[in-house]
């Protein structure tokens, strides 16, 4: 009689008895010998049972109660001895899915490089339970991946913080400009000169109009400018900022005067804006970001202005100033869109006719006479009440606002007056906004995105291989990002790859705009002077197809695009 052994079930057979039975079968069908696999592992669990150790019910047993069986043991398994309960396939080897696991992340390891057979889901297909997490976390939605292969890049709002580009040809040539490049770079960027490179360069390191183009393609235009201040990003700075000299901080007057400038520079932009000198700028708070764009972008034929995140206490601020706005990620579903008037009622006879609605919903009490045993919700919770779908999505990106046309301007006057655009306490008390810009304003300091050329080792099947990066750090714009990509497109011979870290405040602005009516060519045109390459334009001008997220991963193959978001 064989002992019982902790964590078995009565209805199994024992080990011993297992073994005999399958001796019993072996000579009765004429077997030579049986599986030396068959012989040592029911030696293996004799001895661990004279260990007195708890093991797992044998996973061949031949049936449940010693049944007739009608096939071979190894046919037939006992369905609780694994959580997968496939029968093992007579080719595979019984290592087989041990060695496949390891192979199966190798195309995330390097993500600059091997995210084009990610994006275009070449995996063989993985049936084992266990492979199930490793797959799960890179089968992107059909959203995140507007097109498989383009020979452009979608237009992102975003505003990046850094940028990695790798490739298998060197970034020497973006090393050590000369003086006389330097400069000319400048001369391009404010003479808004248009450089078209050719398709391939064959030597970049050769070619001095390749690095006076990349100079030109790092600037930008900021204020105001400290130079020991980190100017952006704002929202979140505040560690950042801390233990940093700021003497306008107990300083009325210093403050007054900061603002002071601060608006004249903030008029100038809008100024430039509205007559198509500038194709458009962001303003940068410590609680909120706004992008206004000129007529004839994002398809567009007005100006527009995006504000996020935001808050209920703006909104409604920005409604007692008479600003008509809308949210244009809240469903007209369940509650109108919100606007300055209120809605299609307006904001005043909704609110009498909810009132209605609350004394008909206790008008039954009335009725049975016990309206003075029950105690009704004061007006306050019923207005905390009404009000908490509003109230759940402030500081979220569903809370993006959207002004249009005239009310763009009434926003400028209404963000110069505000006394919450600058904080009063905190490292950040008293500073106003950061104001960016592609061209030059009143006030305005020119300004250079960093750029840093690393050479590494990476280990290859045959041994090791060089790889080359490029880092570009800094508030990299929608019009840097477009002109480095066509830079990187001819020196790199039409292949490299990208890796792009947005702020992610700013992820919000590439949703697509309901649009009135079609966009007028004539108002694309007028754009021509506002400072911007033509292809660079022509971009910016196309309707956002990003939604609420931005573009994360880019791979450049033989001229053609692969991008995530």
């Amino acid at each position: 009689m064989a002992l019982s052994v902790p964590g078995y079930s009565p209805g199994f057979r024992k080990p011993p008895e297992v073994v005999r039975l399958r001796r019993k079968r072996a000579r009765s069908r004429g077997a030579a010998a049986s599986p030396p696999r068959e012989l040592t592992e029911p030696a293996a669990r004799r001895a661990a049972l004279v260990a007195g150790l708890p093991l797992r019910p044998f996973p061949a047993a031949g049936g449940r109660g010693g049944g007739s069986g009608g096939g071979p043991a190894a046919a037939r398994r006992n369905p609780f001895a694994r959580l997968d309960n496939r029968p093992r396939v007579a080719a595979e080897p019984p290592d087989g899915p041990a060695r496949e696991q390891p192979e199966a992340p190798v195309p995330f390891l390097d993500s600059n490089q091997e995210n084009d057979l990610l994006w275009e889901e070449k995996f063989p297909e993985r049936t084992t339970v266990t492979e199930l997490p490793q797959t799960s976390h890179v089968s992107f939605s059909e959203p995140d991946i507007p097109s498989s292969k383009s020979t452009e890049l979608p237009v992102d709002w975003s505003i990046k913080t850094r940028l990695l580009f790798t490739s298998s040809q060197p970034f020497t040539w973006a090393d050590h400009l000369k003086a006389q490049e330097e400069a000319q770079g400048l001369v391009q960027h404010c003479r808004a000169t248009e450089v078209t490179l050719p398709k391939s360069i064959q030597d970049p390191k050769l070619s001095s109009e390749l690095r006076c183009t990349f100079q030109q393609s790092l600037i930008y235009w900021l204020h105001p400018a400290l130079s020991w201040l980190p100017l952006f990003p704002r929202i979140g700075a505040d560690r950042k900022m801390a233990g940093k000299t700021s003497p306008w901080s107990n300083d009325a007057t210093l403050q007054h005067v900061l603002m002071s400038d601060w608006s004249v520079s903030f008029t100038s932009l809008y100024n430039l804006l509205k007559t198509k000198l500038c194709p458009y700028f962001y303003v940068c708070t410590y609680q909120f970001t706004v992008l206004f764009r000129a007529a004839g972008l994002a398809g567009s034929d007005l100006i527009t202005a995006l504000i996020s995140p935001t808050t209920r206490g703006l909104r409604e601020a920005m409604r007692n100033e008479g600003i008509e706005f809308s949210l244009p990620l809240i469903k007209e579903s369940g509650h109108k869109k919100e606007t300055a008037s209120g809605t299609s009622l307006g904001y005043g006879e909704e609110q009498a006719i909810s009132d209605e609605d609350e004394e008909e919903s206790f008008s039954w009490l009335e009725e049975m006479g016990v309206q003075d045993k029950i105690k009704k919700p004061d007006i306050l919770s019923i207005k905390l009440r009404k009000e908490k779908h509003e109230v759940q999505m402030d500081h979220r990106p569903e809370s993006v606002v959207l002004v249009k046309g005239i009310n763009t301007f009434t926003l400028l006057n209404f963000l110069i007056n505000s006394k919450s655009l600058v904080a009063t306490s905190g490292p950040q008390a008293g500073l106003p906004p950061t104001l960016l810009s592609p061209v030059a304003f009143r006030g305005a300091t020119m300004q250079m995105l960093k750029a840093r050329s690393v050479n590494v080792k990476t280990q290859a099947l045959s041994g090791y291989r060089d790889q080359f990066s490029l880092e570009i750090t800094g508030p990299i714009m929608p019009h840097s990002l477009h002109s480095l990509t066509m830079l990187l497109k001819s020196s790199q011979s039409g292949s490299f790859s990208a890796v792009l870290y947005p702020h992610e405040p700013t992820a919000v602005f590439n949703i697509c705009l309901q649009m009135d009516k079609v966009l007028d060519m004539v108002v694309h045109k007028e754009l021509t002077n506002c400072g911007l390459h033509p292809n660079t334009l022509e971009q910016l001008s196309q309707i956002p197809l990003l939604g609420k997220s931005s573009l994360r991963n880019v791979v450049l193959r033989d001229y053609i695009y692969n991008w995530r978001s």
